[in-house]
């Protein structure tokens, strides 16, 4: 089976779309994995994001305001992924965007527009039966969230519906920038590494290249989200927010680089 990251460790920049605009998200989708992102999550606005902390939950509030629709996000995608042909791209979303919009017509629409594969934050394996049905007739990887606090016969479960990666969530609670990376992580990610032979993806409040550098000691892949909004929040300009982010993520690039020349051996698959 194909591995879904190329690189290992892969960072995965998370972007809430229509934030400010569509044509600022274009522009630092494509700067970030100029910069060295191999996979992108789009993420689709929705008006109750109760997994995501003040930062996205405003740039959601105000992509919706902008209008922005899960239409848009596959439209942006399709673009993308001619633009990038080789980066990695996962549509994250609740699941009421996915519901009104059918979830048949999500799995041809997300195949159409070249995605490689989706999260939907708020859907349970144990409701996901006909979604996963859906998205694996098209090729596209499901990908769920695991937590600290779940049991191992949950992590096996969540293992058994995944494909393509799993998103190990560093801390229990919503996302958000942190001052460290928990202890949580690391335990998490050896419990899955049980259940799964997947890469495994980290993420929640990883915002800084010291928890970069920590998280890919034994991820697979490390996810950021937060702080890269509120970069884009600090430059709302195309052009702003995409050097912005750029230059965040060279320097996360950077600290990986230090950490693996260090001598610091990454955990055996």
């Amino acid at each position: 089976m194909t591995r879904f990251f190329r690189t290992r460790p892969a960072l995965v920049a998370y972007l809430t779309c229509g934030f400010p605009d569509l044509a600022t998200t274009r522009a630092v989708a494509l700067a970030a994995l100029d910069a060295g992102a191999e996979a992108l999550e789009l993420g689709v606005p929705f008006s109750d994001p109760v997994a995501d902390g003040p930062i996205i939950q405003r740039a959601s509030h105000q992509a919706l305001c902008q209008g922005t629709s899960l239409a848009d996000v596959l439209r942006l995608a399709h673009d993308l992924r001619l633009q990038r042909p080789q980066c990695r791209l996962v549509l994250f979303s609740y699941l009421n965007p996915v519901l009104h919009f059918g979830l048949g017509q999500f799995s041809l629409a997300a195949r159409a527009a070249g995605l490689d594969g989706a999260l939907i934050t708020d859907l349970t394996v144990e409701e996901a039966g006909d979604y996963l049905q859906l998205m694996r007739a098209q090729s596209l990887a499901t990908v769920f969230l695991a937590a600290p606090t779940s049991t191992d016969a949950r992590l096996r479960r969540i293992a058994g519906a995944c494909s393509g990666f799993i998103y190990a969530v560093s801390r229990t609670g919503i996302t958000g920038t942190q001052q460290q990376l928990a202890a949580d992580a690391a335990q998490l990610v050896r419990r899955l590494r049980r259940f799964t032979r997947l890469p495994i993806a980290v993420g929640f409040g990883i915002s800084n290249p010291e928890q970069f550098a920590a998280a890919v000691k034994f991820a697979d892949a490390v996810v950021v989200g937060s702080a890269l909004v509120q970069l884009i929040e600090a430059n709302p300009t195309p052009a702003g927010a995409s050097q912005a982010v750029s230059g965040f993520i060279r320097s996360l690039k950077a600290a990986e680089a230090v950490t693996r020349t260090g001598g610091l051996n990454p955990m055996p698959h």
